[in-house]
């Protein structure tokens, strides 16, 4: 009887146990349920639709009450929960999803025991901190020690081997074995300096029989100075790097300095925390240095919109909004350009943290003005000794120097006549700057004064050809006491803006200003206002003169970021379905609570903002650089939606792998992109030949899995470079404007400036394609049809197409067409043989032997052009042919493809 009340004891505590311990297997929520619900229900339930009250976007809002008053998930109980039994309702119309068939029965049975398992929330898998992954064994123990030989522990070359080997593994597949020497280095070439070996090159590595040759070659490779002008192609695409302003006029924009500071970051090795903070604060800094101003045009490139007749405000919104969504498509991975008029519909981000985002990019300086300042100014060699003479004398004037070196050095800050409250008489003309006629007038509201003495200094101008007017500046009224009377300057009836500086009474306070024209004698000629500002005055005459002297230089202007204060400082609030016309409530700095927290460790500004991108506690910044970087290399991310890092976006293939790369870049490699590079190329992964057999394109055709070494189409820019380089017409030339290289005539067509492409001479006609001039609304036509974006935004990846156009701009465009005469040439400087002229130009431009079947081809394409070529009375129609064959041999697709 004992034994058996044990016995019965026994099993009712594992009847109990049962109730606590389910043999279920757990329900992932970020796993196996957030997709249902994505695919599913959110489109009806989440940040945009909310029907019956219910949203499955927030867990607050799920486990909230509905409209009905009833709660839809109750957890841990599927069948008192609304949420599940509308799942399988008898009802159509009652059923859901609504209108559309049901949910499979797997998809039923998740949510279902996910909600009888207490329907635990999670976030997804990218807004969790990575973590340093175990490196899986490979191989046996022994192996392992070095004792034995294993073909696992032999193949490994670093930690990302281990990773990649371990999923192959898991999927029955093997490594393919490394690629020919020659193939190997065109592949590490192209993918670190964007262009192929010489031959020379090409000759000394496959002499060098040494076992670390490979590693040797990736070291000089980093250390070229043509590495940063390779990287930095990609880095141009995310800043919309362009030479012009976009939209309509699509004029001119001087901003090349920014394309190279980013060849130079690269090539420096420069962390990519420091090449972030630049980029975003520079200006913020602590005595930012001119580079690190310059770094800040990173959302400069933002479009400017010159055309008459648009609201300046309008569009400087336009391109904060930009900032933001750039600024989390790139380091973030996130697609934050919904939540202007929503939250997310997919992801936990609210409607209002959008607008706290943007906060930080609000008080930026830059208002859509045509001028495009805030610049730094570089003045020329001319003026070095004013310059000197002023640095002289400012220096004397203890804190007061820094209100003079700072605007000399960027005209800020300063208030742009667009702001001013036009009265009668008075226009903004061309949209642009404040005008007005005799008894026009104007208001400048709330101007503060501290008490100390003032300059007015004033950018205007007329088209007054002999009598000057006069201008008059009351305080607080209309007719309010007069403190300033003052003649613009005389322009012989051609508009030309000054720079003048007028003694101003002294004042304590805000205060509105009244400007008011009178010109009896010339009642139709206008006076226009740009800018005016007030300063202390500069006592020293010779000073003051050498000071308006520079003032009104001619410079070369590059825009900055610059943020606004005191009078100019912004709030910052909710736009109203992302109407920018709709204020909604007030909102201060601040990142989206599901990306983490700032804390007080930085500040609520752009600085901070930056340094939490780059902070430890930042989910996604490394994760999203490692996987950026890790597509340009093997074609494909290890997240194939490298733009998308939300739950939308695609799986990674290898996770931990992923969380590897991350945390030892940030951590380990100090944020050097370099060392990143190194170890992706250096790995036994990146080594494989990339020939791919029918097992391996049944299992892996898109190679997630990396069982094969890359194996993609060049980019637009490289194609280019390669031609060049193997006809020998490269030019090595580096940094400054933008050149315009050969293209067909007619493409331009600017109305609103005039502008003509004029055709590069010289070296510059030959210089990589980063260098090439980039006009918004007409790019590079070559390019674009090799898919390379118009950079109007942010272009996280190219996605490759495969056209005719494509062959046909190969065959025939100008470029091209130049470099097969000088490849021909090469070919016919090697052999008076053509099968040897034939092996001559497929080796350069391949870096291998040519197959008998392909010279075949060749030959063939050869001897029957001379046969046509004579027919039409060619003067030399053997040269002509050989061109034809150079050209034909670039258009392969071994020489377009990176193997």
């Amino acid at each position: 009887m004992k034994f058996l009340s044990l016995l019965g004891l026994l099993f009712a505590c594992l009847a109990g146990l049962s109730s606590w311990f389910s043999f279920e297997p757990k329900i992932n929520y970020a796993l196996d349920v957030k997709p249902i619900l994505n695919k599913n229900c959110i489109v009806c339930h989440g940040g945009v639709k909310k029907l019956g009250g219910f949203s499955v976007l927030f867990e607050e809002e799920a486990f909230a009450k509905t409209k009905s008053g009833k709660v839809a998930i109750v957890r841990g109980d599927a069948k008192a929960s609304d949420f599940i039994q509308r799942l399988t309702h008898h009802d159509l119309e009652e059923r859901m999803p609504l209108g559309v068939p049901p949910l499979s029965e797997k998809d039923i049975k998740t949510l279902t025991d996910w909600v009888n398992q207490g329907a635990v929330w999670g976030e997804h898998w990218a807004y969790n901190k990575p973590q340093m992954p175990n490196v899986p064994n490979v191989g046996t123990f022994w192996s392992r020690l070095g004792l034995t030989k294993n073909e696992e522990t032999d193949w490994i070359k670093n930690d990302i081997d281990h990773f990649v080997l371990d999923k192959l593994k898991q999927e029955n597949l093997r490594p393919s074995i490394e690629a020919e020497k020659a193939i190997l280095l065109r592949r590490v070439y192209l993918d670190l300096l964007g262009i192929p070996p010489s031959e020379q090159e090409l000759s000394q590595f496959l002499a060098d029989k040494t076992p670390n040759v490979y590693e040797k070659e990736v070291e000089k490779l980093l250390n070229r100075k043509q590495y940063g002008e390779k990287w930095a192609a990609m880095w141009l695409d995310l800043a919309r790097y362009a030479d012009t302003k976009g939209y309509e006029r699509d004029d001119q924009r001087t901003i090349w300095r920014f394309r190279d500071y980013v060849i130079n970051a690269f090539n420096d090795n420069k962390p990519f925390d420091v090449f972030t903070t630049e980029q975003l604060a520079g200006d913020l800094l602590p005595n930012p240095t001119d580079n690190q101003l310059i770094a800040t045009a990173f959302h400069r490139n933002t479009m400017n919109n010159d055309e008459g007749g648009t609201v300046d405000e309008e569009f400087r919104v336009a391109s904060v909004l930009d900032r933001v969504n750039t600024t989390f498509d790139v380091w973030q991975g996130t697609t934050m350009a919904c939540v202007q008029c929503h939250s997310h519909p997919y992801d936990p981000i609210k409607h209002d943290e959008f607008y706290k985002s943007m906060a930080f990019f609000n008080n930026a300086r830059d208002e859509d003005v045509y001028t495009e300042t805030p610049s730094l100014k570089f003045y020329s060699k001319n003026d070095s000794v004013k310059i000197k003479l002023v640095k002289n004398y400012i220096q004397k004037l203890g804190e007061r120097k820094a209100i003079y070196e700072n605007f000399l050095k960027t005209n800020e800050p300063k208030i742009n006549s667009h702001d001013f409250e036009r009265f009668d008489k008075s226009a903004l003309l061309d949209e642009k700057n404040f005008g007005f006629l005799d008894g026009g007038s104007c208001k400048v509201a709330g101007v503060s004064f501290d008490g100390r003495k003032k300059s007015l200094l004033i950018n205007h101008g007329s088209e007054l050809e002999a009598e000057t007017a006069k201008i008059t500046v009351r305080l607080d009224k209309p007719n309010g006491k007069t403190l300033l009377v003052y003649s613009p300057p005389k322009t012989n009836g051609a508009w030309s803006h000054q720079k003048q500086l007028f003694d101003f009474p002294t004042l304590h306070g805000k205060h509105d200003l009244y400007f008011s024209m009178s010109n009896p004698k010339n009642t139709k000629k206008w006076v226009q206002i740009e800018w005016l500002t007030f300063q202390e005055p500069i006592e020293d005459d010779s000073a003051k003169k050498w000071y308006l002297d520079l003032l009104n230089a001619k410079t070369d202007n590059h825009p900055i970021l610059m943020d606004g204060q005191g009078d100019l400082k912004r709030k910052s609030y909710l736009f109203e379905r992302g109407n920018w016309l709709v204020h909604g409530k007030e909102v201060s700095p601040d990142v989206p609570h599901i990306l983490g927290d700032m804390g007080s460790e930085f500040p609520k500004n752009r600085l901070g903002f930056a340094k939490w991108l780059v902070g430890n506690e930042n989910p996604l910044t490394a994760r999203v650089t490692v996987n950026r970087i890790w597509e340009q290399i093997f074609g494909i991310g290890l997240i194939e939606t490298v733009e998308d890092f939300g739950t939308q976006g695609f799986a990674p293939s290898h996770p931990e792998l992923l969380d590897y790369l991350a945390v030892s870049f940030q951590k380990d490699m100090k944020w050097r992109v370099k060392s990143l590079i190194k170890m992706m190329v250096t790995s036994a992964t990146y080594r494989q030949n990339s020939i791919a057999n029918v097992q391996l394109m049944a299992a892996d055709p898109y190679n997630r899995l990396l069982a094969r070494g890359p194996r993609v189409r060049l980019s637009a820019e490289m194609i280019r470079d390669q031609a060049l380089v193997v006809s020998g017409l490269y030019s090595p030339k580096m940094f400054g404007p933008s050149v315009m290289p050969a293209q067909p005539d007619g493409l331009w067509q600017s109305p609103w400036n005039g502008e003509n492409w004029v055709n590069a001479i010289g070296e510059d006609a030959h210089r990589r394609a980063i260098y090439t001039y980039w006009k918004r609304t007409s790019p590079y036509p070559s390019m674009m049809t090799f898919d390379s974006p118009s950079r109007e935004f942010c272009q996280s990846r190219r996605i490759r197409t495969n056209t005719p156009l494509q062959a046909l701009v190969m065959l025939n465009d100008p470029v091209y067409l130049e470099a097969a005469m000088a490849l021909s040439n090469k070919m016919k400087a090697k052999s008076n043989q053509i099968s040897e002229q034939i092996n001559v130009g497929y080796q350069l431009v391949t870096m291998r032997k040519i197959k008998p079947k392909a010279e075949r081809v060749l030959e063939n394409l050869y001897f029957e052009s001379v046969r046509n070529y004579k027919k039409s009375k060619s003067k030399k129609p053997e040269d002509a042919a050989l061109i034809l064959v150079a050209n034909t041999i670039l258009n392969l697709d071994e020489a377009i493809t990176k193997e």
